[in-house]
C-alpha cells in the first residue's frame, strides 16, 4: 500500500466551482448559483500525491468528498495480506460515506489528486435542505451500482483480451464524456492508464504477464497504440468496443 498522508486543507481555490470542468457531471450540478456559494462555505480542498493514502479501511473519516481532479484506486486487503483492486475513481466521482460510517476500502491516489471535501454533519444538512442534491446523489449511487454489476459480468464471463479492452474503453469513454467531446466514436482518444500493470491484474483478475501480453496483442491489432509508459491512443472507440465484447 502507499504511504499514509495528512495533507493540508485550503479553501482559497474553491472559487473555481463555477468554472469547474466536471461540475455539470457531479453532485454540484444540482445546485443553483446561490446554493453553490453555500456549499463552498462548508467545503475545503485536500491535495494528495501519487501513493498517498486517502482513506484507511475500517477507519472513521471526517469528510465526504468529490474528486476534482486525478485518479483514486480503491482496494480491499484480504486476511492473508493480498490486495484486490475493486475500483478506479475519476473526477467527478464521490469518495467516502455520506453518513459517516467507516469505508471498508483503502483509497490511494494513483496520480496527483485534488478533492473537494465536506464535513459529514454539514453536508447531511445540505441534503436535507436541498432535495435536488439528495436526488443527484441517489442517481450517482445507482450509476455506480450499475457499473459494479457490469464489472461482475466482466470478471465472470469475459476473456483476458476482453477484460483489458473493457478497462481501456471505460477510461476512454469517461475522458470523452467529461471533456464534452461530441466527436464520433471513430475519432482518436488519448488516455492515461492510471494503474500499474500488476494493479491492472488485481483489478481484472489476471496475472501481470497476462496483462502485458494482452496490451501487446491489442497494440498488434492496431486497436491501441502506446505513446508513453502509461499513455495510450485509441484510434477507434467502436473497434475497441467490439474487442471488449
Amino acid at each position: 500500500m502507499g504511504r499514509r498522508s495528512m495533507p493540508g486543507c485550503d479553501t482559497t481555490d474553491l472559487g473555481r466551482c463555477e468554472s469547474c470542468a466536471v461540475r455539470r457531471f457531479g453532485l454540484c450540478n444540482a445546485l443553483t448559483r446561490d446554493e453553490l456559494r453555500q456549499i463552498r462555505q462548508i467545503a475545503n480542498r485536500r491535495v494528495y500525491k501519487p501513493g498517498d493514502q486517502i482513506l484507511i479501511g475500517e477507519e472513521e473519516t471526517p469528510f465526504f468528498a468529490a474528486i476534482y481532479s486525478g485518479a483514486v484506486k480503491l482496494s480491499k486487503i484480504l486476511f492473508d495480506g493480498r490486495q484486490q483492486v475493486v475500483g478506479l475513481l475519476l473526477a467527478p466521482d464521490c469518495l467516502g460515506r455520506v453518513f459517516g460510517k467507516p469505508s471498508p476500502y483503502f483509497a490511494e491516489a494513483t496520480t496527483d489528486v485534488e478533492l473537494c471535501c465536506f464535513p459529514h454533519t454539514a453536508f447531511q444538512k445540505m441534503l436535507d435542505d436541498y432535495p435536488e442534491l439528495k436526488q443527484r446523489l441517489l442517481e450517482q449511487t445507482i450509476d455506480e451500482l450499475d457499473s459494479a454489476r457490469d464489472w461482475m459480468v466482466l470478471l465472470g464471463r469475459k476473456s483476458a483480451e476482453e477484460r483489458v479492452a473493457s478497462l481501456l474503453l471505460m477510461l476512454a469513454m469517461r475522458l470523452r464524456h467529461t471533456r464534452y467531446d461530441a466527436r464520433g466514436t471513430d475519432c482518436p482518444v488519448v488516455l492515461d492508464l492510471y494503474l500499474k500493470r500488476h494493479e491492472i491484474g488485481d483489478y481484472l483478475g489476471l496475472t501481470y504477464e497476462t496483462v502485458c501480453r494482452q496490451i501487446r496483442n491489442l497494440c498488434e491489432k492496431n486497436l491501441i497504440s502506446q505513446s508513453g509508459r502509461r499513455q495510450f491512443t485509441v484510434p477507434s472507440l467502436s473497434a475497441l468496443a467490439q474487442a471488449a465484447g
